[in-house]
C-alpha cells in the first residue's frame, strides 16, 4: 500500500515535470519576433532604411497586389535581431502576424537587418506553405543573390527590395516559372560579355586606323576624343545597370507600381513552415 502511494506520487511528479519541460521547450523553439503592427501595414521599416516616399511607394505596391491576388508580402527591417537567427525571426514574423490568406497560406516575409560598423547586414525571404512550390528555397536564394545583394552592396536598398518584390510577384502570377527564372539568371552576364567583345573589336579597328594615320593617342572618333579606357568603362556600365542584368523579365515591370485599389485590409491567417533563403553583405 505504501509502495503504491509512493509510486503514484512519483508518477504524478514525473508527469508534471514532463509537461513543464514540453511547455518550456515550445517556448524556446519559437524565435523572438516584434509584435504585429497596429494599424497593420505591409511595410514596417523599424530600422529606418527607407525614406517616406519609398515606404509609401512600396506600401502601395504591396497593398495593390494583396488586394488583387490575396498574396501578402511583408517587408520588415529591424535594427538588430536580439541574437536570433534571421531565418527563425522571419518565419516567426510570418507565423505570429499570420501573413497571407488562411486558405492558401500565400504569405512572404522579407526581413532585413542593416549593416553596421560592428556587424554585417543580413536579409532573409521567408515563404508561406502555399508558396514554397512557386518560390522554392533555391529560387529564393537566387532572388537574394541576384536581385537584392548587388544593389545593397552599392547602398541602393530601395532598388534591391523593389526588384525582389517584382520578381516574386511575377513568379506568383505565373508570368514565368521558377525554372525559367533560374535559367535566365544564369545567363545574366552574357549581355555584358557581348558588349565587351564588341567594344574590343571596334577598338582594334580604330586602333589600327589610328596607327595608319600616325595618331599619337588611342581615341575613338565621334566620342569627343575620349580615351579608350574611359569610353570602355562607360559602355560597360551602361550595359550592366538596371534589373535586366540579372532577371531580365522586363515585360511586366510596370504592372505593379500604380495606385492602390484600396487600403490594406489586414493579415489573413496564413501559416509558415520554415521555407525560404537569405544572405548577407
Amino acid at each position: 500500500m505504501i509502495f503504491h502511494l509512493v509510486k503514484t506520487k512519483m508518477m504524478k511528479r514525473f508527469g508534471f515535470t514532463l509537461i513543464i519541460y514540453i511547455l518550456l521547450g515550445q517556448g524556446l523553439m519559437a524565435a523572438w519576433a516584434p509584435d504585429k503592427p497596429n494599424p497593420e501595414r505591409l511595410v514596417n521599416d523599424f530600422a529606418a532604411m527607407f525614406n517616406t516616399g519609398e515606404v509609401n511607394m512600396l506600401e502601395n505596391k504591396l497593398v495593390d497586389f494583396s488586394n488583387r491576388t490575396t498574396t501578402q508580402m511583408v517587408l520588415v527591417t529591424l535594427p538588430d535581431l536580439r541574437n536570433e537567427d534571421i531565418s527563425m525571426v522571419a518565419t516567426e514574423i510570418g507565423q505570429k502576424w499570420r501573413v497571407g490568406s488562411e486558405k492558401f497560406d500565400n504569405g512572404i516575409v522579407i526581413l532585413i537587418k542593416p549593416k553596421t560598423a560592428a556587424a554585417k547586414g543580413e536579409v532573409f525571404i521567408a515563404t508561406g506553405y502555399g508558396l514554397e512550390g512557386v518560390i522554392p528555397d533555391a529560387i529564393a536564394k537566387r532572388i537574394v543573390d541576384y536581385e537584392i545583394l548587388p544593389a545593397f552592396r552599392e547602398g541602393n536598398y530601395f532598388q534591391g527590395v523593389e526588384q525582389a518584390i517584382t520578381t516574386m510577384m511575377e513568379l506568383s502570377l505565373g508570368e514565368y516559372s521558377a525554372k525559367e527564372y533560374e535559367e535566365k539568371s544564369e545567363k545574366g552576364n552574357v549581355p555584358g560579355i557581348a558588349i565587351l567583345l564588341i567594344v574590343v573589336f571596334f577598338i582594334f579597328i580604330f586602333s589600327a586606323a589610328g596607327k595608319a594615320g600616325n595618331m599619337s593617342k588611342r581615341t575613338i572618333s565621334g566620342k569627343g576624343n575620349l580615351p579608350f579606357w574611359i569610353l570602355l568603362g562607360m559602355l560597360m556600365n551602361s550595359g550592366s545597370k538596371g534589373k535586366g542584368s540579372w532577371g531580365g523579365f522586363s515585360s511586366g515591370r510596370g504592372s505593379f507600381g500604380g495606385g492602390s485599389g484600396g487600403g490594406f485590409g489586414g493579415f489573413g491567417g496564413g501559416s509558415f513552415g520554415g521555407g525560404g533563403a537569405g544572405g548577407s553583405w
